[in-house]
Parts: C-alpha cells; structure tokens; sequence
C-alpha cells in the first residue's frame, strides 16, 4: 500500500483512504501496539498458564498469536476483495475465549484446542457468508449496547492495576504515575491542535513512565534481560482429528463464543466506520463482512498454529475517535509492528515494562471513548421506547453479571462453573429481546418477482392489496405505490451500472406497524449506498443523473426514513412511511 511521504498530513476524519505521511502513521502504529500487546501477550499467558502447560508450549502460543494478530490487523485494513473491512481494525487475543480455552487445553491439550479453534473459525465463514440473514437481530441496538458492555467487562481487570507495582514501593508512586498519565492526556485531547493532539496518548504514557522512573517502578531489569533478536522453540502438536467425546462436548461453548465474537467484530466495524469519515456515511455492510472473514481467518491461523482465538480489540477504534485520524495505512502499520516485535524480546520487553498504573489510566480513556461511541451507535440509528427497554435492560443485566450479583450459585451450576461475564450475559438479553420483538411483529406480506421493470405492474397490485387490507385510504394507497415506483427505479438504476449481467429477483415485504408501513426491498447489490445519496441530494447535478436524483428527491418526499444496508450481492432497503393523518393511526 503506497503512502504519501511528502504530502500534507491527513485532516482529522479524512477518511479510511487518506493517504499520511509515513512517519506520522508508524507513530500512530507504535501507540496502538503498545496499547495492543500487554493484552495480546498477557491473555494467552493466563490462559496457557491456567491450564498447566509447559513454559515451551506457553511461549509459542505467546508468539504465535502476536504474530497472527498483526497478520489480521494488516489483513482487515488491506481488504483484499471480500476478505478485510478495510478500517483500521485492531485485532488481539480475545478475553471472553479463555474460559473455554482452558477447558479445551484441560480435556485435551493444545491439539484438542486447536481442532476447537478450527471449527469455531468455519462458523464465523458461515456467519460472514449469509450475514444478510440475520440483519434483523444484529441490529444497531444489540451492536450498541455490546459495545458499551465492552469497557463494563475489560475495566474491573484494568482497574486491578492501577495497584501493579512491586511491593516496599512508595505509596505515593501509583497514584501519582495515574494522575500524571491522565491530566496529561485529557489536556492534550482538549487543548492541543494540529498534530499535537494525534500525539496525546504517546506524550500522556511517556509523562507517566517518567514519574514513575522516579518512584523505581519502571522495570528497567526486564528490558537488560531480553534478547534484542529471538524466536521460541516451535511448540506445535497438531490438530486432533479424532473427535471424540470431549470435542463434541466443548464444541457447542466454542460456538456460542464463536457468536459473540463475530457480535463483536460487527460491533467494531460498525463503530470504526462511524468514526471514520468526516461527514456521516451509512454503514457498508459489505466492509462488515469483510472484517468477520478477517476474523475467521484469523481464528483458523490461530488453531492450526495452535493458540488461543483472536478477536475485535476496541483501541484502534478509540484512537480514531481521539485522533480524528482513521487512515486504514495506520493498520498497516500497528500489524507490521506487532510482527516486528514479536521477533524482538527486547521491543516486547520495553512495551511490558511500562508500569501497570500508567496503562490501566490510558486504557481506561480509551474504554470511555468506546462507551461513547456505543451510545452513538444506538442513538444514530433511532431510539424509541422498546429500544430503549433493550438496551437498559440489557446493560444493566450485564453489570449484574459482571459483578456476579445476579445468582453467581446457580448461573455458575448450570453453566458448568464459567459464569459469563457482563458482555456475553448482557449480548444475550439484548439478542433475545430483539428477536423476541422481531417474531411478535405483525404479520408481513411478500411478493417475490424478477428484478426488472416488468415487476412494476405485479408490485403496484401487491401495494394496492396491502392499503386495502390495512384499512387505509387513498392518499397513503398512493404515496405506497409511488414509493415503491421510485425504490424498484433506483435499484435498477444502480444494477444496470453494475458488471454482473446474471437475473436477478426482488422480495419485497410490507408490514403495518405503529398505524404506519414498513417496506423492505431485498434485491441485488449497487454499488452506490441509497441513503447515502439522499442524503447528498443537491449537492451536485449532472445532467447524465438527473433522471435518478428525481427518484431519489421523491423518495425522500414520500418516505419518512431509509435506510439502506449493502452486503455482497444483496441490498436491503428499508422505508419507513407514517400514517397519512396522524389522527387516525392505531398501534401495529
């Protein structure tokens, strides 16, 4: 991937596309490295170390899934036809996994657990494939309210080391190293401009590791110890192919896992594309897809390299949000650091050594940005009363949970002693509560025709069927069939650019619903976002377009909302119409 060496830095929000100068996008890929590694190191070893394994096997795993995590970030910022999001994605090694890791290296070793690893990554394929299918559950407020359940589970680990020094130390010395990291930060993110504000999180860590020099509790050992160039002894057992009794044991809690991970990489991608641009864009949900195959692939590398599954880290996400700076070259460059210093003890030993208390004080801002950018999510897609149940109900359920006040007896007997933690308990509610929602809908009605201007005349009856059976008077019967006129005319529009000549067909679903119409049309894909387009609507006129911003200009007239997702191969467009005299609206 080229970069622009001699060009001028990138404006905050400039884009996934912009091109910045290499320094400032390495400096930016240190930062996140240092902010990724801790974890990518120290989930693992907890893990290998929980269930007894050798120290040889432990640094391979160690090795391995640092290796593999940059390998997946550069991968998802690459995008490489429909593998990759194309963002800057962080990935590292995943927390919520190590409950079922352990059990799998306790039942079978690391064979066991890669044949585990394996499985779980081909459901994620199978996930990412048909994802369309499932656009009525992963809505906005289950994405949302996952990822604002994310710092609710990372920050009770986090906040343990706020008190990581070694002992005889001076009282004083964490909470100053704390404070220090944080005034510095925070005023460099309100107060700096330009490029000094992209260099808050490295200037607030740096400020920090110097008090804590001062206190002894910068660990200055490790670093003399490490080698500068080193690669562990390969540990690899293989994959067990036996498929025994304990594989199809454990495989239904590799699956469900397998769920929440993929929840949680769509929450990522649906976050960093929010703050990514700098004007707001629909969601792509094409770079949806891609992100959950990265992570599929990812997961496969790590089971037959046989180490723990990897998956979505939030810090590349937060970092956009503090820099304004969502360049996918910064990707790039933290997954080629990753592989660098996972080749480098001493790099990696220089990361490690940064005192407990100032990570913890940074990694809490970041966590914060994450909760906000979950509250965005949510709000930006519409809140209503239900959505809003969802998503209190479910996130103070996951903070029962994470604090294990929600009967820890009896959740902990019938999930076998892994009581889930906040975001897997809360991820649950939030998902049943909308399908719950979604299957007591009122009834749908569906028309299936091909995907051509002779449709027309068929969906124009099926309108008319449907006005009528809601009771509906004429003025609404119209703006239905005008609608659904101006819809089907810009779907063809953009297929007819399209290089794909195969026929194609189109489902259409209405429904009633809160005394107005909800219309989906399922069609093949285009290449421009609708909503997007509407949106931009005079920004400019071509004379070649004017044909298609008319249907587009009555679309938005006739429509209270659209909302149009893409995935590959398929578009969803949803329309929203409200009653047309309010008076008279009943409840659907």
């Amino acid at each position: 991937m080229a970069i622009n060496e001699s060009g001028p830095a990138a404006e905050p929000g400039a884009g996934p596309d912009a091109k910045i100068p290499l320094p400032l996008a390495t400096g930016l890929g240190l930062q996140l490295a240092a902010l990724v590694l801790p974890g990518a190191v120290l989930i693992p070893t907890i893990m290998f170390r929980g269930a007894g394994q050798p120290d040889q096997v432990l640094l391979w795993a160690v090795f391995a899934s640092v290796i593999i995590s940059g390998l997946t970030t550069m991968l998802q910022a690459a995008r490489f036809g429909r593998l990759g999001g194309g963002y800057l994605i962080a990935t590292g090694a995943s927390g919520a996994t190590i409950g079922v890791s352990i059990a799998a290296l306790d039942a079978g070793g690391p064979p066991l657990l890669a044949a585990l690893v394996v499985a779980m990554a081909l459901l994620q394929f199978a996930f990412s494939a048909r994802l369309a299918l499932f656009r009525r559950i992963l809505t906005p407020t289950v994405t949302g309210t996952i990822l604002m359940l994310t710092p609710v589970t990372v920050m009770p680990v986090i906040f343990q080391q706020l008190d990581n020094v070694p002992e005889g130390t001076n009282p004083f010395g964490a909470p100053l190293c704390a404070a220090t990291t944080l005034a510095v930060v925070v005023a460099f993110m309100l107060k700096a401009r330009g490029g000094l504000r992209l260099w808050a999180p490295i200037i607030g860590i740096f400020a920090g590791s110097l008090v804590a020099i001062a206190f002894g509790l910068y660990d200055f050992e490790r670093i003399r110890n490490a080698p500068w160039v080193g690669l562990p002894t390969v540990a690899w057992s293989g994959v067990d192919l036996d498929f025994g009794i304990a594989f199809w044991a454990l495989l239904p809690g590799f699956l469900f896992i397998a769920v929440v991970c993929t929840i949680q990489t769509i929450s990522g991608s649906v976050a960093v594309q929010r703050v990514s641009w700098p004007n707001p864009k629909a969601i792509d949900f094409r770079a949806v897809q891609g992100a959950v195959t990265a992570d599929a692939t990812g997961n496969l590398l790590s089971g037959l390299a046989g180490t723990m599954p990897l998956g979505f880290r939030p810090t590349g996400t937060s970092m956009v949000e503090i820099t304004g700076i969502g360049s996918r070259i910064i990707g790039s460059a933290l997954g080629a650091t990753l592989i660098a210093i996972a080749c480098l003890p001493k790099a990696l030993a220089v990361v490690l050594a940064i005192p407990g208390p100032v990570t913890a004080t940074f990694i809490t801002i970041m966590m914060a940005t994450i909760f906000i950018i979950g509250m965005k999510v949510i709000v930006h897609d519409g809140i209503d009363y239900r959505k809003g149940v969802i998503v209190g109900i479910a996130f103070w359920v996951g903070v029962g949970f994470e604090n294990g006040v929600v009967f820890p007896e009896l959740v902990a007997g019938l999930t076998g002693g892994f009581a889930p933690n906040g975001m897997i308990a809360g991820g649950v509610v939030a998902l049943f509560a909308t399908l719950f929602m979604e299957l007591t809908k009122p009834r749908r009605s569906r028309l299936e025709v091909a995907f051509d201007r002779s449709a027309l005349e068929a969906i124009r009856e099926f309108m008319a069927g449907f006005a009528s059976r809601s009771g509906w008077d004429e003025q609404m019967a119209a703006r239905l069939d005008a609608v659904s006129e101006e819809t089907l005319l810009t779907l063809l529009a953009g297929d007819e650019a399209a290089t794909d000549p195969a026929p194609r067909r189109l489902l259409v679903v209405a429904r009633r619903e809160d005394g107005g119409a909800t219309l989906e049309f399922v069609a093949s894909r285009s290449e421009e976002n609708l909503q997007d387009q509407i949106a931009l609507l005079g920004d400019t006129i071509a004379d070649d377009v004017i044909e298609r911003e008319m249907s587009l200009r009555l679309l938005r007239h006739l429509a209270s909302s659209v909302r149009h997702q893409q995935y590959h191969d398929t578009d969803v467009i949803t329309v929203r119409l409200e009653p047309t005299a309010p008076s008279t609206a009943e409840g659907g």
